[in-house]
């Protein structure tokens, strides 16, 4: 058993400002010298980097469903380990979805602080505090935060307004130059927003109330023994693609290809001329629609990706990572330019979302979990190899292309949901070159 001051940080819905309060509380407490670990629930890629930015340190996913209760447990039990505050940040609404916020919540005791948009309302504040503490009974429930207050009397008619004996938090003005700015699949990356750290520092400065001081400790149960897994990838050097088009991957994806024995190594498919020398590659999603001209421009680089895979050399393709290795990327404003083609096929993004939710696709090589979210879709004469399960009944299914040793599919693979599959996926080889 390990003790850690902690706290869930959840809200009514999407954009009440969960992660800018994380992001504040995170970096705060990282001034005042102490060591914070951040986690985001659910299958999030863009959060994550703004609260790497404001604790200093790794932030990994907590999902149920993708890596089950053992993996969680087995994160969190390492984070209090070492960690002075633990900070849990939470997906859409406090109950939202089959395994919500709340699940995660109630299942480590981690008190829930609820961050509510008090920018458009006074009373209402308290109806909606009373209902998330009392929707669900028995869970940890810690008080409310006031997000986008116009003014510290603003502030005193939400406060007033919460039922008997529910505690307030504090508060954080409405400030334009807090905010952070996002796109179509959520939030800017963090490397795109070139005044983040003022950003936070300025939101860190601005907080209010109880929230700035250190919450109770939690305890954190040791995790069950876990099965070693044998190192499948010894001597195998995995290239990960990793720019501004091609951020979208789990620190627990690289923790696992480095815990089966891989040695990783990154390049840029915008700005490097060829990977490094590697026997597998890894290129995950991202934002290739914003980088058509110099993906496009960069011959030498989607030369050595078809060298790579005319030799038969695993490559695993996810979503930014498949479109880039299509014939052809259309953003929405309609401007087309030639990728990889390694694919055969063409891929259009739209203006509507095409397909969101958490997915099980059984391969070859194994079952492996994952999500999928993107707003393109891709023309292929190629039949899918296998065809993802969703999550949910009457979602849509991705499929899974195989063109000898590439693996592409809008589907995010989870690596901790099967540690062994996903080394069959990146091991040396056996099939013959590609013709």
């Amino acid at each position: 058993m390990r003790r850690c001051p902690a706290l869930f940080i959840a809200a009514p819905a999407s954009g009440q400002g969960k992660t800018t309060v994380t992001a504040a509380l995170a970096r705060l407490h990282r001034d005042r010298g102490r060591r914070v670990r951040v986690f985001k629930t659910g299958p999030d890629f863009l959060d994550p980097m703004i609260l790497e930015r404001a604790s200093g340190a790794p932030v990994y996913n907590l999902d149920l469903w993708m890596g089950g209760e053992a993996h969680c447990r087995r994160l969190l039990y390492e984070a209090a380990g070492d960690a002075d505050l633990i900070l849990i940040e939470g997906v859409m609404g406090l109950f939202d979805g089959d395994r919500s916020s709340a699940d995660l919540a109630s299942l480590f005791g981690v008190p829930v602080l609820a961050v509510i948009d008090g920018s458009a309302m006074a009373q209402t504040f308290g109806a909606l505090a009373h209902g998330l503490a009392t929707y669900r009974a028995g869970l940890p429930f810690a008080g409310v935060f006031a997000n986008r207050v116009a003014s510290e009397h603003h502030y005193r008619m939400l406060a007033e307004s919460l039922p008997e004996g529910m505690r307030t938090f504090g508060w954080l003005q409405r400030d334009e130059e807090i905010g952070l700015p996002g796109r179509h699949l959520g939030l800017v990356q963090a490397q795109e927003i070139g005044d983040l750290d003022a950003r936070i520092a300025r939101a860190a400065a601005a907080l209010q109330g109880p929230a700035c001081e250190l919450p109770p400790e939690v305890s954190f149960e040791a995790p069950p023994e876990e099965e070693a897994c044998p190192p499948h990838l010894d001597d195998i050097r995995v290239a990960v693609a990793r720019d501004e088009a091609f951020s979208f991957v789990y620190r627990a994806n690289l923790d696992t290809l480095q815990a089966l024995g891989a040695e990783i190594g990154f390049f840029s498919p915008l700005d490097d001329s060829a990977p490094p020398e590697a026997d597998a590659l890894y290129l995950p999603g991202g934002y290739p629609e914003l980088h058509l001209e110099r993906l496009e421009a960069n011959r030498s680089m989607k030369a050595a990706l078809a060298a790579h895979h005319a030799a038969g050399k695993p490559i695993v393709a996810e979503c930014g990572g498949m479109l880039y290795l299509c014939e052809s990327l259309t953003d929405v404003a309609g401007r087309t330019a030639e990728m990889a083609g390694l694919l055969p096929g063409k891929a259009a993004m739209q203006e509507r979302l095409a397909n969101l939710g958490l997915h099980r696709v059984v391969l070859p090589e194994g079952g492996l979990r994952g999500h999928s979210y993107h707003y393109s879709r891709l023309e292929t004469p190629l039949a899918p190899a296998a065809t993802s399960e969703p999550a949910r009944k009457g979602r849509q299914g991705e499929p899974v292309y195989r063109q000898g040793r590439l693996h592409a599919s809008y589907l995010h693979l989870y690596f901790p949901s099967n540690p062994a599959a996903t080394a069959r996926l990146f091991s040396t080889p056996t099939a013959s070159p590609v013709n």
